[in-house]
């Protein structure tokens, strides 16, 4: 199995990227996160899953070990392979993802292509207990609240867009806030907290 690759990057696009390594170009498919946190990058050292079936054998990279682990975790649901589990990857941040398992919130997989509230219940089922067991959480948040900080946090992170700011980090800040000051309930404090944290 492949463990990681590292080299130089030859070419680069948001859904895979080529790295040449010992003379050797390897094609890894990427999500919009990884693809964030390497887009400037010219070297790179990627985690990666090579998926062999009987008519593909596909290489797949990660920046962060905790997204690699959660692809995992993801194509191990039946009905969900490795294509559907990148676009949740590229759709959803790993916080957003775990947080939206963990809390059973169904809705939150509504803006993902090809996941209907079937294959989000089972994918909740599937993995819920083996997440909150990794991380040592019990449930996050409940849905209801869950639901109010996703619709907050679309529109602080779409603001702070706008303003300028790149995506990535933006989401970043987010994240920070909401976590530190979960009881934030308007997008303007939201914003303001957040560009506390980007300056």
């Amino acid at each position: 199995m492949i463990a990681y690759v590292k080299g130089e990057i030859t070419f680069k696009s948001p859904t895979y990227i080529i790295v040449e390594a010992n003379g050797i170009g390897y094609r890894i498919n990427i999500t919009l996160n990884t693809y964030a946190q390497v887009e400037k990058l010219e070297r790179v050292k990627l985690l990666t899953h090579f998926y062999v079936k009987e008519d593909q054998q596909t290489l797949y990279g990660f920046a962060e070990n905790v997204e690699r682990q959660l692809f995992l975790h993801l194509i191990s649901v039946s009905g969900i392979g490795p294509s559907t589990a990148r676009i949740m990857l590229s759709g959803m941040t790993t916080d957003e993802l775990r947080s939206a398992i963990i809390s059973e919130n169904v809705t939150a997989f509504k803006k993902v292509k090809g996941i209907g509230p079937k294959t989000a219940k089972r994918l909740i089922l599937d993995l819920k207990d083996k997440l909150i067991k990794e991380s040592g959480e019990e449930g996050i948040a409940t849905p209801a609240a869950t639901t109010a900080n996703n619709k907050l946090r679309q529109e602080a992170l779409s603001a702070l867009v706008a303003l300028g700011y790149v995506k990535i980090q933006a989401q970043k800040a987010l994240n920070n806030v909401l976590k530190s000051k979960p009881n934030v309930d308007s997008v303007e404090q939201l914003i303001k907290f957040a560009l506390s944290e980007l300056r």
